[in-house]
């Protein structure tokens, strides 16, 4: 007990050595500030450059929206409801690899939405359209010590920019308000296209086809072309031209493009800042957001997996990150092992097994009772008890072993309430049957009941005897 005393005195003091030392080496970690520098467009970030306000606002106001918190691939394989629109906002935290660039655009080609607001996206994500090639790149970087939420730092000489052409991403908007950092896209054809349309030029040129005849021509060359591009048909004889619609021009370039790929639409927007928490609410941004991420409607997913917030994240020890528990716990762990560890180890040599003897008399005799009764040894089960009880009645009658029957009985009988006779034919039954008389089960039985009788009558049974003696000797 005192070694076990010991050892729980120790663990006490070492646990309260290391919260001490946990509690004194912790030291609270400061938010960082959000930065245009190094933006988080995640939409669990409430700050200047989150778009939580977007988020909550389309969830708030009915729309079908969701974190995606799964790789690209669960977008071939999730077997549960998928998204219609995919919206990948400012430069990930994660960035693409190829294999997941590819899985992206291979579920756009599918019919899948794909919508990229950055300023200067990944290019592995903005397949060529046909004979055209299309990109952003930023002409103004923010400085470190810009202030996200200052808004003239923000907008200083930028304009409203109006829709270009009636399109439905410009449905009830008249003019958004971009900052000043948004991106140039640029939309440029191919080398190839160029010397096709040169040479499509010289046939047109050589050849005088009649007024009749143009339009059907145009109209049988623009198929060819879609054919050759791979673009949709929308119906039986309609094609969709690969071309870009671009929209909301200033003068760097455009703000805003849609093409399609495979049988989905890719939308670019060159500027986080209109979605974003600190330009949302500047002009028509939020409707204009509206129409860019919702589209023809169904479940529109913003991709959080690349923004860090993955789905294997325990949301527990998510909770607790960046505080002394997490090491606490481990500690204790830590601890918990040495003591299972210390218990099951031996420092000394084996010692044995206690033998604790489970057989019981009443087993014993049980046992022997079953034996004789199968062997049909009635004399040998009478002989058993005959001379228990007959060493009984001779030292109550205060005689020898070798004394004869006879006189053990006018002894006893002398002695107590028994018939001299009757005792002495009991006995001398039992003993012709020991000595091989003929008898049966019910015959020894008779006896065998009567010498318990007798030991009764007389108090010599074993627990009476016992009891008897043992109220002498507390009298003494």
């Amino acid at each position: 007990m005192r070694q076990r005393l010991v050892i729980i005195i120790t663990l006490v003091v070492v646990l309260g050595v290391l919260v001490a030392l946990n509690a004194a080496s912790y030291v609270k970690v400061e938010p960082t500030a959000d930065s245009e520098a190094s933006p988080d467009r995640s939409t669990f970030n409430s700050g200047a450059t989150g778009t939580r306000a977007l988020y909550d606002f389309l969830h708030e106001s009915g729309y079908q929206v969701a974190r995606w918190r799964e790789s690209t691939s669960s977008l071939l394989s999730f077997n549960g409801p998928k998204p219609e629109t995919i919206v990948v906002i400012g430069q990930t935290a994660v960035p693409f690899s190829k294999v997941e660039s590819k899985e992206l655009l291979r579920w756009v080609e599918n019919g899948g939405r794909l919508v990229i607001i950055d300023r200067s996206p990944d290019l592995s994500l903005l397949p060529p359209s046909g004979n055209w090639t299309i990109g952003a790149h930023m002409t103004s970087f923010p400085w470190s010590d810009l202030d996200p939420t200052n808004f003239e730092q923000m907008t200083t000489g930028v304009k409203p920019v109006p829709p270009s052409q009636p399109t439905l991403l410009a449905r009830n908007v008249e003019a958004i308000l971009p900052s000043r950092f948004a991106g140039a896209i640029t939309v440029a054809p191919t080398a190839k296209k160029n010397d096709e349309k040169s040479k499509a030029d010289g046939q047109h040129n050589n050849e005088k086809p009649e007024s009749g005849d143009t339009e059907s021509s145009d109209d049988s060359e623009a198929a060819d072309e879609a054919t050759q591009n791979g673009s949709p048909q929308l119906g039986t004889g309609t094609k969709v031209s690969p071309a870009p619609v671009v929209n909301f021009t200033q003068e760097r370039g455009p703000l805003l493009v849609e093409y399609p790929h495979g049988r989905g639409r890719i939308v670019l927007v060159s500027d986080p800042f209109i979605v974003a928490n600190n330009g949302i609410a500047r002009a028509d941004n939020l409707r204009f957001a509206i129409n860019v991420v919702i589209g023809n409607g169904g479940l529109v997913a913003f991709d959080e997996f690349h923004q860090g917030h993955t789905a294997t994240h325990n949301a527990l020890i998510q909770y607790f990150e960046g505080t002394p528990v997490l090491a606490i716990c481990g500690q204790f762990a830590l601890l918990g092992l040495m003591v299972i560890w210390s218990r099951g180890s031996r420092f000394a040599r084996p010692l044995p097994l206690p033998k604790v003897d489970r057989r019981s008399s009443l087993e014993f005799v049980a046992s022997m009772a079953e034996l004789q009764q199968r062997a049909r040894a009635h004399d040998l089960a009478l002989e058993n008890i005959y001379g228990r009880v007959r060493r009984v009645l001779v030292r109550h009658a205060g005689l020898s072993n070798s004394s004869p029957r006879a006189e053990i009985a006018a002894r006893v009988a002398a002695r107590s309430k028994l018939n001299r006779q009757e005792l002495e034919t009991l006995m001398r039954n039992c003993e012709d049957t020991i000595n091989g008389a003929r008898t049966n089960a019910k015959e020894s039985l008779r006896m065998a009941r009567r010498l318990r009788q007798i030991e009764s009558t007389l108090g010599l049974g074993m627990r009476a005897r016992d009891v008897r003696q043992a109220a002498e000797k507390a009298d003494l």
